[in-house]
């Protein structure tokens, strides 16, 4: 089944340094750009992400340093991937919690800004889980009947990803087709930076999940505490939860002066 598609979706995928959404770094992005008229895009690149690859991640995707050591880094390609996908929705496998986030690290560490506002992300992994309790691989098999060739190659990974979802409207009756239902559906938990650090409470409102404040609304422990401001600022957390938290911050200063 074709996507009934209001605006271009572009599925993507990244091989990377690690697992680190904070730390780690971009070696491959590969990005499929499907528009409303079915008409396709397609790009990937190899980046060098100044710094070594770890020998198990190199067993992992086969990426060393060797064979990026002369491509561009994530800064230099970073304009044509923020041009590619500025005016899409997002698809990806195990996009939400990996990919999504750590592509926005990336955009933000070279001063390009980037959140899901005006977008909706589909993630495929979600409706395999939740119907069949998979890996890609094994998706790939089950919904499109045959074997994925070069797994963990972000190319042949995107394109694989952007078939099942196809296969999947096909396979599921009750799969809406339909970009943002599709993310309502794939979404595993409400949160309002990618990392999971400041989710949504029952009442609608952004609230720590973790540490001393877990559960206590974010605006409360500014205004109690601001120093916890400063610290999470000056910490490790992902550049896009501090951008989240600057925002709420200056959103309860604006109140109080209007």
């Amino acid at each position: 089944m074709e996507l009934k598609l209001r605006r271009p979706i572009c599925f993507f995928d990244l091989e990377t340094t690690g697992t680190n959404i904070t730390k780690d770094r971009i070696v491959e992005i590969s990005i499929l750009k499907v528009y409303p008229n079915g008409n396709k895009e397609s790009k990937t690149w190899l980046v060098n992400p100044e710094r070594s690859i770890p020998e198990e991640t190199i067993q992992f995707h086969g990426i060393t340093d060797e064979k990026v050591a002369n491509e561009p880094t994530f800064a230099m390609l970073s304009n044509q991937v923020y041009n590619m996908i500025k005016d899409s929705d997002l698809g990806g496998y195990n996009s939400d919690r990996f990919d999504i986030p750590l592509l926005a690290e990336e955009l933000l560490r070279v001063g390009l800004d980037f959140d899901m506002k005006n977008r909706v992300s589909v993630d495929v992994q979600t409706i395999f889980h939740k119907k069949e309790e998979r890996t890609l691989s094994a998706a790939y098999k089950f919904y499109c009947g045959e074997v994925l060739e070069n797994a963990h190659s972000a190319e042949a990974d995107t394109n694989a990803t952007y078939e099942i979802l196809k296969s999947q409207l096909d396979h599921y009756d009750d799969l809406p087709n339909d970009m943002k239902d599709l993310s309502v559906y794939t979404t595993r938990k409400v949160t309002v930076d990618f990392a999971g650090f400041i989710i949504l409470d029952k009442d609608g409102e952004e609230a720590f999940s973790f540490g001393k404040h877990k559960g206590a609304k974010v605006e409360k422990v500014l205004e109690s505490e601001p120093g916890y401001y400063s610290w999470i600022q000056k910490s490790d957390f992902p550049l896009y939860t501090k951008k989240v938290l600057t925002a709420i911050k200056l959103r309860k200063l604006n109140n109080k002066l209007a």
